[in-house]
């Protein structure tokens, strides 16, 4: 079968994401969670099972499962931020519990990788990462 399309078109060299889909049992809870205690700015819902957020270029989407289907967990969504520590302070007061508190992972002569893990009420991995430029960067 010949194609007409051009080779680009057909994988994802040129592709970036669009949506993420976050699983969350309880429609009010998570639509809560992530627009109330993440701060992350809420675009629109579409209840009982949708609310979307935009988070830089990429659009969540905060779900709840139809009927019968489970949600798939497994894919943690990295949160990046520019002062890691003032985020996971501020989100621990409002009673984010973290797995770790902000810790060092790579290191380079001119910068650092930190990250810190977190759940959200339905259990979805969540982290904050920050790349911090250091000596003669």
């Amino acid at each position: 079968m010949t194609s007409y399309l051009p080779e680009a078109a057909m994988n994802l060299s040129n592709a970036s994401v669009a949506q993420v889909l976050i699983p969350v049992e309880d429609f009010d809870r998570g639509t809560a969670f992530y627009r109330d205690v993440l701060g992350i700015p809420f675009l629109f819902a579409a209840p009982p099972q949708m609310a979307f957020f935009m988070c830089g270029s990429v659009r969540l989407l905060v779900g709840v499962m139809p009927a019968g289907q489970d949600a798939q967990r497994g894919s943690t969504i990295y949160f990046r931020v520019p002062d890691i520590h003032a985020v996971f302070s501020s989100l621990q007061a409002q009673g984010v519990q973290f797995a770790t508190s902000p810790h060092l992972v790579h290191r380079t002569p001119t910068s650092e990788l930190w990250l810190a893990e977190f759940r959200d009420p339905d259990g979805n991995q969540l982290a904050l990462i920050a790349e911090v430029n250091v000596g003669n960067a």
